[in-house]
């Protein structure tokens, strides 16, 4: 693939809902690109952007890919990104990346949750965005009604800039509303037709549309628009990538990416309209003292480039995908690591398509490449030459928000599960990984059930580890009530010397989470040096209470009387002691089982508030407040909810909302439980035994 000069270049994110057919149009502008010599079907496996198994396997999307096309003397970066929200991760990835942003969405379904999102990701990047309207040759497709959704959800910048012909239901073709020609498709071939009789009246309000906004671009248009005077091609196209950089156009076009109609119009579009890398502003920071400062994109700055997506392949190792935003990025060159303080070797440097290597001599500003094992650098980090002192705005991802715990199948293979996940990391920042020394459990942390299963799947491809998924355990905690004063002794005689250690304890409780202890013994009936072995005695049996086995908190001890043998007494018999004093004492003070209580924050749409209010009731949750929040479009409610109730909310959420809801979910204090509750963990730690 040759060089292309930043002007010549468009990166382009493709997002949309699952299923709105963003890697089938990929395909269709690979193949009109003559990048490929047949249009790949997902369904049959055998796409250029899922090339991975699991994508294979599911028939869906689950990581951002690149796909390069030729086109017309330009050349477009088009990352396709996942539509199913357990992998926003590579969406976000893909728009740090991308100038624009296309967003693909179904004329059967119109504007769904998930366009929306997008939507919102491209709002907040600052990067101009066009629609493409796709499957309208769908019987249930309408376009219009989905330009009415569009108009309603995304304001009056929607401009349609093409209209499908149709005769009966059958899609035939559409009109280019900016240029008033039509495109009629038989089978494969396109034939350039004057506008159908009939349809003037139809599109002649939408060119108006176009024509005002084009006016308000500029004073000297507007002059010339009141005056009645018709706009130049020049004119219209300057005014339009004027309007499509700066919002006040959102472009929509509409096809068939399967049957590859209205994409190559798309593909032009995209390179009359959307705005070359040297055209797009892009803030860093300096790394000495954090100030902004703006990135000149120029191919003659000093280098500067952000790794926004990592591949781990088992046969080549790491590989970090970059965007360049100056200079130009060589093989066998040094360049340095402001986030990470270190200098980083480049290989061999290399542009991809799908998972497909094309050489490259260097990646030049504006471009996209990927170079191999970079030892430090992560997802997020920038790579820059020496002396240039700037940090590139990162990646923020999104936390995890449910946790499985993972268990090895066959014996021995925790090690193995832990590497495993280490080396998915690299891959996917949007999961953690948490060794619970409390629990003994490993768990997962990510975005869904879907994200999980499809880790626990690449575990078991790619580094040949099989997992059982459980859900977490509670980490209840057991306090107590009342006082109690206990008797506690030991003893024994089998030959020789005996065993023998005898304390009286006085139980009650603490002020603080740790045990406290403290001793109040007169006479010296327990002499000073068997004090730590009965306070070792106690702590030791604080990890494990008398009611279900769970730590015991706030508990304070104080060793009041005893005896002690001039022979058979040691501090092992004292400990001993101790710990029968302890099963005694707090059996007897009136032991309460507490579990944990987490705040949480749910953002959500004004509409649902009540189902989830009522949802949170029946999670035994207290509701601590609500109202507006700082989040466009959604309202919050606060409430202090139990941590057992709370494994599946991710999933019920998103159910509940359809994908709109949000919510964050903290450790907040530790609540008695309820008797039917603590009576049911008691039961299920009995049986465990």
């Amino acid at each position: 693939m040759k060089e292309y000069s930043m002007d010549e270049i468009r990166n382009v994110v493709v997002m949309g809902h699952g299923k709105c057919g963003k890697t089938t149009m990929t395909e269709a502008m690979l193949f009109n690109a003559g990048m490929t010599d047949r249009i790949g079907k997902v369904a049959d496996g055998n796409t250029v952007c899922d090339f991975d198994p699991e994508e294979t396997k599911r028939q869906f999307s689950i990581s951002a890919a690149l796909a390069p096309i030729e086109w017309k003397g330009m050349k477009y970066n088009i990352i396709d990104t996942p539509g199913f929200f357990d992998f926003v991760g590579d969406v976000k990835e893909g728009v740090r990346a991308a100038d624009s942003a296309l967003i693909v969405l179904s004329g059967r379904s119109g504007v769904s949750v998930g366009t929306e999102q997008v939507f919102s990701y491209a709002k907040q990047r600052g990067i101009p965005t066009m629609f493409f309207v796709n499957k309208i040759d769908d019987d249930r497709a309408s376009y219009e009604k989905t330009l009415e959704q569009m108009k309603q959800v995304f304001g009056k910048s929607v401009t349609p800039f093409v209209y499908p012909i149709r005769e009966g239901d059958e899609f035939k073709g559409f009109v280019d509303i900016v240029d008033m020609t039509a495109r009629r498709y038989e089978g494969k071939d396109r034939v350039d037709i004057p506008v159908p009789d009939g349809m003037e009246e139809t599109v002649a309000p939408l060119r108006e549309m176009i024509m005002e906004a084009i006016a308000e671009t500029d004073e000297e248009l507007m002059v010339k628009y009141f005056n009645g005077e018709e706009f130049t091609f020049d004119e219209i196209k300057k005014a339009i990538r004027k309007g499509v950089k700066d919002g006040s156009i959102f472009p929509v076009y509409c096809g068939s990416g399967q049957d590859n109609i209205g994409v190559r119009s798309l593909m032009d579009g995209i390179g009359k309209y959307l705005p070359a890398p040297s055209e797009i502003e892009e803030i860093a920071h300096t790394a000495s003292n954090g100030e902004p400062v703006e990135v000149v994109q120029s191919e003659s700055e000093q280098a500067a480039a952000i790794v926004f997506k990592t591949i781990v392949d088992p046969y080549v190792g790491k590989m970090s995908v970059f965007r360049v935003y100056s200079g130009d990025i060589n093989s066998d060159s040094v360049l340095y690591n402001p986030n990470k303080g270190v200098q980083e070797k480049i290989g061999k440097v290399f542009m991809l398509s799908g998972k497909k290597q094309l050489e490259a001599k260097r990646i030049k500003a504006g471009d996209i490449g990927v170079v191999a094992k970079l030892d430090k650098t992560k997802t997020g980090d920038t790579l820059c030459d020496i002396g240039k002192d700037i940090i590139l705005t990162g990646i923020e991802f999104p936390q995890p928000v449910l946790s499985m715990a993972v268990k090895p199948k066959a014996k021995g293979d925790e090690e193995k599960i832990i590497s495993g996940l280490t080396r998915l990391i690299d891959e996917d920042p949007t999961f953690t990984i948490t060794n619970n020394t409390e629990t003994k459990q490993t768990l997962i942390n990510g975005l869904g059930e879907q994200h999980i299963d499809v880790l626990v799947s690449k575990l078991s491809s790619k580094y040949a580890v099989n997992v059982v998924l459980e859900d977490p355990i509670v980490p209840y905690r057991e306090t107590i009530r009342g006082k109690s004063k206990v008797e506690g002794k030991h003893k024994k005689q089998s030959g020789g010397h005996g065993q023998y250690g005898h304390v009286w304890i006085e139980f009650e409780p603490g002020i603080t989470e740790e045990m406290i202890f403290e001793e109040n013994v007169f006479g010296g009936s327990v002499p000073k040096n068997y004090f730590p072995a009965v306070e070792k005695g106690l702590r030791d049996c604080c990890a494990h209470g008398v009611l279900a086995g769970y730590p015991v908190v706030n508990l304070k001890a104080t060793l009041v009387d005893g005896s002690y043998h001039p022979v058979d007494s040691s501090e092992m018999a004292f400990k001993t002691a101790a710990s029968l004093a302890f099963k005694a004492g707090v059996a007897a003070a009136n032991p309460v089982l507490l579990e944990p209580i987490g705040y949480l924050k749910v953002y959500i749409p004004e509409n649902i508030m009540g189902d989830i209010i009522g949802d949170i009731n029946k999670r035994r949750g207290q509701i601590m407040g609500m109202g507006e929040s700082d989040r466009p479009g959604l309202n919050m409610v606060e409430a202090e909810v139990p941590m057992s109730e709370m494994f599946k909310y991710a999933t019920d959420l998103r159910s509940m909302s359809q994908g709109r809801g949000e919510f964050t979910f903290e450790f907040e204090k530790y609540e008695p439980a309820p008797a039917q509750v603590a009576e049911k963990v008691i039961a299920d730690s009995k049986q465990e035994e």
